[in-house]
């Protein structure tokens, strides 16, 4: 009997090693169909989905409070699993180069826990060769085990969007790649237990991770263009969205937005495969020119901002302004790597010291990585200026009247800045208000 037949009799058990936004769907997901050990360092974390409570929000907290999932932070319980995926993150230092000591970590825990016949996949988005070249000798040397003997690997690159309720882990095709044949067969049905949307067996190893780190570089570099018109057709005082709206209508436009790219994927990935382009010798020229333009708009949003006070007449230094909205993306309590800080950062440079609300985040996970307090709606009043920089459900309900009443009212002109285009623009061209989007 395979692998695949004892999991599904529950005779072996699938391990799932990070809880994060990835990891814990794909743990849920999994626990449907068969046994399902949840490993991850942090503590707390396991405890909150040990009382039946979802930091991501990611699955719900009916979801976790009635998951089969084993949520442990004992890492010798990987040992009653025999198929393991690895979900970590792989960050960037601040010098843009790999931080690959999450997954290397992750390596460690699971060499030292790993028995003869698993199959470990990783799913942590990487530059081509980290699974076989910096992951398996890892593994061999913790395990005293040797890969391809004793245990095999694969790579499935992870798909899932963050606070995306509709592409799924489900509903998503899945890359699948193993080092053998036999090994990729394996790995191929076993994703085929939970994925609806079906397997794609990729080449090799090497092509699935290459795979992935492309996805995210392709959607960088086409919001790159996106945030470069907008600066381009701002200066020309044209609208942006007007323009976008207006060439969409031919059939092959490509439907890209400008924005803050942030996030663990589309603003990290690329430095990836720039990375490993340079240590073969080579230098990117789009890959790169993309990341600095996206790297840039928050310090382009701040001076937008600071020439619109000038231009309402309002002073800058210790301006009063209020910033909706922090985490990388909307309906989505996630901070970690926002560009949101950017903008806060860059108006502290003029004194301006913003009021930030987001109903949507993580305040603790906020408070310890940036040091913000965040305040609530009602601290929004008598501003200068608003910066609403994350589409929530929240803000969308806000109407003229809503709006007008974060205010001072002794202001001639209100400066509106609406980065994702919420609002309708016609509303606001009025004139007590200068309104700005990008």
């Amino acid at each position: 009997m395979d692998l695949y037949e004892k999991l599904l009799k529950g005779e072996e058990k699938l391990s799932l090693v990070g809880l994060g936004y990835v990891g814990m769907p794909i743990a849920v997901a999994f626990a449907r169909k068969i046994k399902v050990v949840g490993f991850d360092l942090n503590e707390k974390k396991i405890q909150l989905y040990r009382e039946g409570i979802d930091p991501t929000n990611e699955a719900g907290n009916e979801v976790i409070r009635n998951t089969t999932v084993e949520f442990t932070a004992d890492p010798e319980r990987l040992r009653e699993a025999k198929f393991h995926i690895v979900a970590v993150p792989t960050p960037v230092n601040d010098d843009h180069t790999p931080d690959l000591s999450p997954v290397e970590g992750a390596s460690r825990i699971l060499g030292q826990n790993l028995t003869k016949g698993s199959v470990v996949v990783f799913e942590s988005t990487v530059y081509p060769g980290v699974t076989e070249d910096i992951c398996v000798p890892i593994l061999e040397k913790e395990s005293g085990l040797k890969c391809g003997v004793d245990f095999k690997i694969g790579y499935s690159p992870e798909r899932i969007n963050p606070g995306d309720k509709v592409h799924r882990l489900e509903t998503i095709v899945k890359i699948v790649s193993g080092m053998d044949e036999e090994t990729l067969e394996t790995v191929a049905r076993v994703y085929e237990i939970v994925v609806e949307a079906g397997v794609y067996r990729a080449q090799s190893i090497k092509v699935a991770e290459a795979a992935k780190v492309i996805e995210n570089s392709q959607r960088d570099i086409n919001i790159a263009f996106m945030n470069e018109l907008s600066i381009i057709f701002n200066k020309m005082g044209i609208d942006t969205k007007s323009v976008l709206e207006a060439a969409g209508t031919k059939w092959n436009f490509l439907r890209f937005y400008p924005g803050l790219v942030g996030g663990h994927c589309i603003g990290v990935d690329p430095y990836y495969l720039t990375y490993k382009a340079e240590e073969m010798g080579y230098h990117s020229q789009i890959i790169l020119s993309g990341r600095r333009i996206n790297d840039d708009m928050g310090k382009y949003v701040a001076e937008s901002m600071v020439k619109n006070l000038i231009k309402a007449d309002i002073p800058v230094k210790r301006a009063r302004v209020a910033i909706l909205g922090f985490t990388f993306k909307e309906n989505c309590p996630d901070t970690r790597n926002t560009k949101v800080i950017d903008i806060y950062r860059e108006l502290g440079e003029y004194g301006i010291r913003p009021v930030v609300v987001d109903p949507a985040a993580d305040a603790e996970e906020a408070k310890h990585l940036y040091g913000i307090t965040f305040e609530t709606m009602d601290a929004v009043r008598d501003m200068d200026a608003v910066i609403v920089a994350v589409a929530h459900t929240q803000f969308l309900a806000f109407d003229r009247k809503k709006i007008d009443s974060f205010y001072n009212p002794g202001h001639a002109r209100k400066v509106l800045m609406d980065l994702k285009g919420l609002f309708d623009r016609n509303e606001y061209l009025t004139e007590d208000y200068i309104y700005w989007r990008l």
